[in-house]
């Protein structure tokens, strides 16, 4: 019966080398049925979507990162020409840098969209040994991160070429990456701006301090392509040409993906089959977790890539209608094999609240050791893939594979390009926006209100010791708690002492 099914569920893109099995789901062909006219409509807004419609009512915007791998698709003249000059202009830079031989490595400063998915491809298709350029990466505000990433630079800023990544040009965490990798090139005598390359918005804030320091580059950021569907544009592809990687590989591998996953033939298409088989596990309304399990060391960042991808489309607390409906996915996961010896006990015998996601590469690559007689590591990589699945599925425990041929920058772009329309249909099922992201604003107005108190709070500190309440009415907050835990932290830095009470003076 398992045979039966496979073979009877088996979706492929065969011009990308992918297949995805979702055999060992527990849906009937009765319920499979049953969702044709909702993964019809998703569909049509989908159809919608790449034609250019107010996909993101929010922000009245478009949403266009399909445009990027097919630049024919695009609403205009105008875009299609701002997406092909961005990407002549990308190769020629990558050519020109290689060419003249000045840099040896390239520090990257972004969060979120700007950061993960580069960070993947890096990881990916990164190899010491091939790289052109050796890459590290500013994906947070941590001093002590940062500082770890400089050491690794030192002695080596005069030949390290700077990427900064911001849409607006004022998130928070890469301004102070940015200010720190400056403070670091003048202690080391070296001209940031003379090392610098900015991608962003035309017109923004980065994008003026670019120009008016006379930066290297400024490449264009759309205004129509969100951070988490950000890596197949300048974000994403600069970074990865400049490492030497083949960047129309990975266009053409998410370019043929979305031709195959166009098809309105729901059994032919493995982006609605992924999304409906999300809907099935979680009862359409994120009643389970979907635990991320590839079988090679390359894919390490993928869950990470796909926590952001899904979680920030898919979490939102309303619908379209306006209605409450807390709706998610949650998505974590590791590698195979080392997850049987982490989680796995707990995924076949403990709490039945997730699916599990294989995903499974043909060929080993590395060295081709006979351990013995007809076994080999990548042979054991590949037993532990099976029996887990087997394992899980033989305690009533659903998973989905995906299979490749192998891990190049084709097969990547085509993952890319399967998770992001996956999670478009998804959202279409259940009906709300998959394109803004209203959590992410909400903590970040918070985090900006914490600062201005922190502000208010260092101006009532004086060299005689406050109780924390009186601080906090010197303040002019009622929120003694956050007063305390402001003055908790400047006390641990050394720009407060901390008394008795607990009471804080300058």
């Amino acid at each position: 019966m398992t045979w039966k099914r496979y073979q009877q569920y088996l979706s492929s893109v065969p011009e990308a080398g992918l297949t995805l099995d979702i055999s060992r789901m527990g849906f009937t062909e009765e319920w499979l049925d049953s969702m044709e006219p909702a993964i019809q409509s998703a569909f049509s807004a989908m159809d919608a979507l790449e034609a250019g419609a107010i996909a993101n009512p929010d922000e009245k915007r478009m949403v266009g990162h399909y445009w990027l791998r097919t630049p024919d698709l695009a609403p205009t003249p105008a875009t299609r020409a701002e997406i092909e000059t961005t990407l002549s202009r990308v190769r020629t830079f990558a050519a020109t840098v290689h060419a003249e031989g000045r840099f040896t490595d390239l520090l990257s400063i972004g969060i979120g969209g700007s950061a993960l998915g580069p960070m993947f491809v890096a990881d990916a298709l990164g190899h010491p040994g091939t790289d052109k350029l050796r890459v590290h990466f500013f994906d947070n505000t941590d001093p002590d991160g940062i500082a770890r990433v400089l050491a690794h630079l030192e002695g080596r800023l005069d030949r390290t070429l700077v990427l900064v990544i911001s849409k607006s040009g004022g998130t928070p965490e890469t301004y102070n990456g940015m200010k720190l990798a400056e403070a670091a090139f003048s202690r080391a005598g070296v001209s940031f701006a003379a090392h610098a390359v900015a991608i962003t918005m035309p017109g923004s804030k980065l994008h003026q301090t670019a120009a008016g320091q006379g930066w290297l580059d400024v490449f264009p950021m759309f205004d129509w392509v969100g951070g988490r569907t950000s890596v197949l544009s300048a974000v994403g592809l600069i970074p990865a040409a400049l490492q030497g990687f083949d960047i129309d590989a990975l266009l053409a591998g998410a370019a043929a993906c979305d031709a195959r996953t166009r098809s309105k033939a729901t059994r032919e298409n493995p982006a609605a089959l992924l999304a409906l088989m999300w809907h099935y596990a979680t009862e359409g309304r994120g009643a389970k977790d979907m635990v991320v399990l590839p079988y090679k060391d390359r894919l390490l960042l993928f869950s990470r890539y796909l926590q952001q991808l899904i979680m920030e489309s898919l979490g939102k607390q309303l619908d379209l209608s306006g209605a409450r409906v807390d709706q998610g996915l949650s998505v974590y996961g590791n590698k195979g094999s080392t997850d049987q010896h982490a989680y796995v006990q707990q995924l076949r015998d403990g709490v039945n609240n997730f699916f599990a996601l294989f995903v499974r590469v043909l060929e080993d690559g590395g060295d081709a050791l006979e351990l013995e007689p007809g076994v080999r590591t990548g042979d054991y990589l590949d037993g532990f893939l099976l029996g887990t699945r087997e394992a899980l599925s033989g305690n009533a425990r659903q998973s989905l594979t995906i299979t490749v041929r192998r891990v190049d920058a084709h097969t990547l772009g085509a993952l890319i390009a399967l998770f992001e329309r996956a999670t478009g249909f998804y959202a279409s099922l259940v009906h709300i926006n998959a394109y803004h992201q209203p959590g992410v604003e909400a903590g970040k107005k918070a985090a900006a209100a914490v600062l201005a108190l922190q502000q208010r709070v260092l101006a009532a500190l004086a060299p005689a010791m406050q109780t924390v309440d009186a601080l906090a009415a010197a303040a002019g907050s009622e929120d003694v708690e956050s007063v305390f835990l402001i003055l908790e932290h400047l006390s641990a830095n050394g720009r407060a002492r901390r008394g008795p009470g607990p009471a804080f003076s300058l």
